[in-house]
């Protein structure tokens, strides 16, 4: 887009947005070589560069992003689509909204050039303002969720974060190794059709893997499901892979796999059937005794490929 499209349009965004009847309106030219527009009113001198237009470009009853349409009321003040399916008038003046669109702010935020909002976290990239919000929910820098599966955990972070935050708040063994062998016990399993456990996070290769252990119903039978996810991305968790195995009087049921990221919910990971899956019939086998109690021994291990 040329220049002077970009600097007019802006110009016409800003006086749309805020009535700057009356007042100089000038161009300047910043020593970067960015454009400013200076405006002077009774309040003082206000500049925008690139962050005065995103700013213009939030809305100011929701503050989120807008994108098009945007709409605007006859004085001029915006608000998003989401908003104005709310509100028959606008919230600044109490003019009734109709259907006037700024089609200046909307011709700008296509000349924009904005840094990913996880730019702190090590996104460097640039993105067109209408491509920026479906980059973000993608972004491989984006903190990751909690992967503990026995609540409803909302925490967020990076991967030593989150491994302090599951090890302190929510009691879960860490332990360094790339083999293990757990035994999981519990009296009256029959009475057990939905059950979530988060035994352990294994420290390996210098990275973390979470072992998942969930008893549901497939269809209508009960099964016993083991699972590793990966703490990290997808694009990692694939140099990895795993083995689980059940085995009892001379009978062996293994299970080799990759380790799906945390990014994918445990639910995720489960509805996929993507892990050891046991029925309880065959699980009270590997038990041995009477049937009564559930004592099955999974053991694994890490590699890498």
């Amino acid at each position: 887009m040329a220049l002077d499209l970009v600097i007019g349009s802006c110009k016409d965004a800003i006086e749309s947005q805020s009535k700057y009847a009356n007042n100089e309106i000038s161009l300047m030219k910043a020593e970067n070589g960015c454009t400013l527009i200076k405006s002077t009113t009774t309040r003082g001198v206000i500049k925008y560069g690139i962050n005065g237009v995103h700013d213009l470009l939030q809305c100011p009853i929701c503050a989120n992003s807008m994108y098009p349409p945007i709409h605007q009321c006859p004085n001029g003040h915006t608000l998003c689509t989401n908003c104005k399916r709310i509100h028959n008038y606008c919230p600044n003046c109490r003019s009734e909204l109709g259907n006037i669109r700024c089609l200046a702010l909307e011709k700008v935020a296509e000349s924009l050039q904005l840094p990913c909002k996880y730019q702190s976290l090590g996104c460097r990239d640039l993105f067109p303002y209408y491509n920026k919000l479906k980059h973000e929910k993608r972004c491989s820098f984006r903190p990751y969720i909690c992967p503990y599966a026995s609540s409803e955990c909302c925490v967020t972070g990076d991967i030593p974060y989150l491994v302090a935050h599951i090890k302190e708040d929510h009691s879960v063994d860490v332990h360094d190794g790339c083999t293990f062998n757990h035994r999981y016990v519990k009296s009256n399993p029959h009475e057990v059709e939905n059950a979530i456990w988060m035994l352990t996070v294994f420290n390996c290769f210098g990275r973390q893997f979470c072992l998942h252990f969930e008893a549901f119903l497939l269809g209508t039978s009960p099964v016993y499901m083991a699972f590793l996810r990966f703490m990290g991305g997808q694009n990692d968790a694939k140099f990895f892979c795993y083995a689980l195995e059940v085995s009892a009087f001379g009978r062996k049921l293994i299970w080799q796999g990759v380790p799906r990221s945390i990014r994918d919910s445990h639910k995720e990971v489960r509805d996929s059937h993507d892990g050891l899956i046991i029925p309880r019939s065959l699980a009270l086998y590997f038990s041995g005794g009477d049937g009564q109690e559930l004592k099955l021994r999974i053991t694994g291990r890490i590699w890498k490929v």
